[in-house]
């Protein structure tokens, strides 16, 4: 069996603690690998290889540090295949939507590869008499990123890509659910020409992570996963003096205009809804018909769609959704349904008997659909992360308006319509971090930023795009004057520029 040690110091080690999690093959259901947990000391010797690293790395000028950016990328195109198939296997997502996976965090490195000109700083020339101003961007240092299970190529690249090219030495611990691809990139990182220490892997759960907010050298942690996670490591991270971004849950909406196209909005919402089983923080989970007839229309075209799902194993091209992550993750989300039928939903499409023939002992789950949902449900409330779509009927636009505005999380959002004043008001008016128009994931390009607000984000500073440079460099000011011509004398008073 394959056993998954850490990565520190340029080198695969194995772990000293004796304790390992099982990483599963979920289209199967069989344990394929073990992955060692850290101990304190363990991420302790990360950090010291980070620590003995980053100065060197950080004084390298910054056009240099990209060009291993630069080699690292032409090293995951060679390996995009394998890649993809190491991701599928151990998270259960197709292989196309793995290699897409892949590209995200491809695209955010490929921003990367610009940080020299983010990182210039600014400058006066006769800022007073004699006096010049200028500011510099420095590198903080030693810095982390925890990831989750569920993009466990892309979350890692869209941390430690900008933290790196911006001079810092990077920390990573990833899900221990599927973990063979962080270390991988951590691998191709190192033969791209990245010097050993500058980015580590550590392998861990709670114990791995409290070490790292502990730590007193390491200066910024990023984080991706649940909201009450994310508040606490949030938390933890200020009370010891850290920079901390931390993004948690969501429940996206996506609001149905009755001049929406109805067939393209069905295929927004089945793709948005039910791909990768529905195991994403920006997925629609709610879908919100304004009006009686929109909503009747909209479940006559959804429900046959959603009976009609191809669901496979993640190996095989053509499958619209594979199996959950765990066994864990899929009674949880049975769970929900029953939950829901319970509190008096509908449910339209029930896809929990769903057996993959072949694959009988894997973590598969049919998609499901409820409607009639109303906003006091806990199926509203709270996120499933899996393939269940729920459909609250509004009755105008204002109340449709209200639904995101006024729930919890506030990741992503999008509406469809032809009206162009009713897409613009929405957009303005909507309380939620990302919109899209008749766009159902709007994530945005790597040059924008990432990220939700109220309890899906913690933290002044998004992911990625001009505020990655902004939360992993801080920023000297200098003030100078030379003293040829310059009156002596002490000056009691506060300096001005007079």
């Amino acid at each position: 069996m394959r056993l998954i040690g850490h990565f520190i110091g340029g080198r695969e080690v194995k772990g000293t603690s004796g304790r390992t999690a099982d990483v599963f093959e979920p289209m199967t259901g069989t344990v394929q690998a073990k992955v060692d947990l850290a101990t304190k000391a363990e991420l302790r010797a990360a950090v010291e290889n980070a620590k003995a690293a980053q100065p060197e790395w950080g004084a390298t000028n910054p056009q240099r540090r990209v060009r291993v950016l630069m080699k690292f990328l032409e090293l995951v195109a060679r390996d995009n295949d394998a890649l993809a198939e190491l991701l599928a296997r151990e998270h259960g997502k197709t292989l196309p939507d793995a290699k897409g996976d892949i590209l995200r965090g491809v695209e955010v490195v490929e921003f990367a590869l610009g940080i020299p000109q983010l990182m210039k700083g600014e400058y006066t020339e006769g800022a007073g008499p004699g006096i010049d101003i200028y500011s510099m961007r420095q590198p903080l240092g030693v810095v982390a990123g925890i990831t989750p299970f569920n993009f466990p190529a892309m979350i890692p690249m869209w941390k430690f890509a900008p933290a790196i090219a911006c001079g810092n030495a990077f920390i990573l611990k990833p899900s221990e659910r599927d973990p063979g691809v962080p270390m991988r990139l951590a691998e191709l990182m190192l033969e791209a020409g990245l010097p050993p220490g500058i980015l580590n892997v550590v392998n861990g759960d709670k114990e791995a992570v409290d070490a790292i907010l502990d730590d007193p050298d390491i200066r910024a942690v990023g984080f991706v996963g649940s909201s009450p996670i994310a508040q606490y490591i949030y938390e933890r991270a200020a009370a010891t003096g850290k920079r901390a971004q931390c993004f948690g849950g969501a429940k996206n909406h996506a609001i149905i205009m009755p001049d929406a196209d109805m067939d393209q909005t069905v295929d927004a919402l089945v793709g948005a809804g039910y791909g990768a089983a529905g195991e994403r923080c920006m997925a629609v989970s709610v879908a919100v018909p304004v009006g009686k007839t929109t909503a009747d229309r909209l479940m006559e075209k959804l429900i046959p769609r959603v009976e009609n799902l191809k669901i496979g194993p993640s190996i095989d091209p053509t499958a619209d959704f594979g199996p959950l992550v765990t066994k864990e993750a899929l009674n949880r989300v049975r769970n929900y349904v029953e939950i829901g039928i319970k509190e008096g939903a509908k449910l339209a499409v029930d896809g929990r008997g769903f057996k993959m023939q072949g694959y009988e002992n894997g973590f598969y789950m049919g998609g499901c659909l409820f409607d009639n949902v109303t906003k006091d449900m806990r199926i509203y409330k709270e996120e499933i992360f899996g393939p269940v779509l729920s459909v609250v009927r509004a009755h105008d636009y204002d109340e449709a308006l209200r639904l995101p505005s006024e729930h919890d999380y506030g990741n992503g959002v999008a509406i469809f319509t032809r009206d162009g004043d009713a897409a613009r008001d929405f957009a303005a008016r909507v309380n939620v971090g990302m919109v899209g128009i008749n766009v159902p994931i709007p994530v945005p390009v790597a040059y924008y930023t990432f990220g939700g607000w109220k309890r899906s984000g913690f933290g002044d500073l998004n992911q990625y795009g001009p505020d990655s440079v902004r939360f992993y460099t801080k920023t000297k000011t200098v003030t100078s004057r030379w003293p040829s011509g310059v009156k002596e004398g002490a000056e009691f008073s506060i300096p001005t520029m007079k």
